[in-house]
């Protein structure tokens, strides 16, 4: 049930917005009492919190699975890639809730989730400093301007990005990747 309500909160709160969105018009979606909701939630907050964990909290694992990987550095940073747009594809509102309705949170878990998002910047500059120091990608590159960047192309795509449009996830993520990989010259 607590997976039912964050899922149901998730697609309410990619419709209508977090502050748009009541606690009694979750429970009429699932068919349940308030009593049930909270339960598993002490608050709306604490549901929105416990939806941005996921989300941040998924991420980071399955970066670091590439990041522990044998790959070269060019790899892993095109896996990157295709991680975050695969994931818009997959979870593209959970995607939205997440990048939209931080703004939401109490400074207390707002630090802890942003905190999340860092090391996430954080792991992708090291991969971008592991590669220049292996010399597979230029030198000169500022590693933390290159993960910023990377990180606006990527998430930014789920305001836009449609999965069941005319370009696949993984087109999509290898377009991005040979814009970063190669640029436009």
């Amino acid at each position: 049930m607590k997976q039912g309500i964050k899922q149901q909160s998730i697609l309410l709160f990619e419709k209508k917005g977090f502050s748009e969105t009541s606690i009694q018009d979750i429970v009429e979606a699932l068919g349940v009492t308030k009593g049930t909701f909270y339960y598993y939630f002490t608050s709306k907050e604490q549901l929105l919190m416990d939806i941005h964990l996921g989300y941040i909290d998924d991420l980071l694992e399955r970066q670091q699975k590439i990041q522990q990987s044998q790959l070269s550095n060019r790899k892993k940073l095109e896996q990157v890639v295709a991680l975050l747009i695969t994931d818009i594809a997959n979870h593209g509102p959970s995607g939205k809730v997440f990048f939209r309705e931080m703004r939401h949170l109490c400074e207390e878990n707002a630090v802890e989730v942003k905190a999340k998002r860092e090391k996430f910047r954080k792991n992708l500059e090291r991969i971008i400093s592991d590669g220049i120091a292996e010399h597979e990608f230029r030198q000169g590159l500022e590693p933390e301007m290159i993960a910023f960047a990377i990180l606006g192309v990527t998430n930014w795509s789920y305001q836009w990005f449609n999965p069941t449009g005319g370009i696949s996830a993984d087109r999509l993520a290898g377009i991005y990747s040979d814009l970063i990989l190669n640029g436009i010259a």
